[in-house]
């Protein structure tokens, strides 16, 4: 089945009555998890964007908590974990804000708790993040840009 095309899609939407769209969102809230979350944050998350960008510090911070760092092989999977779920969660936000301050979060919690440079995998990760933050900050007013400046230099 070849998937329509987005303006397809949003004509017919505008020919549905509300209870229709209900029952077209509550249907695809069930088939994927990441349909679920998405349906969440725009419901429940999108008029308080710093409640989001708490609740992605305390998501990172509980995985942080829940590494093994036993071996870096394990520290390595579990980084990997973190940034996969965190590129998820701030695809739905879609605000080049929230994204710096979560990914600056981010990189501040694994310079304070892992050993960067004892490996590369870990260490080459750390820097495509700060990256990420550096192309998503470029975007910013000039204002917020040199407040996120300050703080990716002490990284």
């Amino acid at each position: 089945m070849k998937a329509a095309s987005l303006s397809d899609i949003k004509r017919e939407l505008k020919q549905r009555t509300p209870e229709e769209m209900l029952a077209i969102c509550l249907r695809l809230g069930r088939f994927k998890k990441d349909n679920k979350e998405l349906l969440t944050y725009l419901l429940f998350e999108v008029g308080d964007e710093q409640s989001y960008i708490r609740l992605l510090k305390e998501d990172i911070n509980d995985m942080m908590e829940e590494i093994n760092m036993s071996h870096l092989y394990y520290v390595k999977k579990g980084l990997q974990k973190i940034v996969r779920s965190l590129n998820k969660s701030l695809r739905y936000s879609g605000q080049k804000q929230t994204e710096v301050e979560v990914r600056l979060f981010l990189c501040q919690c694994i310079k304070d708790s892992i050993a960067i440079n004892r490996n590369v995998t870990i260490k080459n990760l750390y820097h495509r993040e700060i990256e990420r933050v550096e192309k998503a900050l470029a975007s910013l007013h000039e204002d917020l840009q040199a407040d996120y400046r300050y703080a990716i230099d002490n990284l």
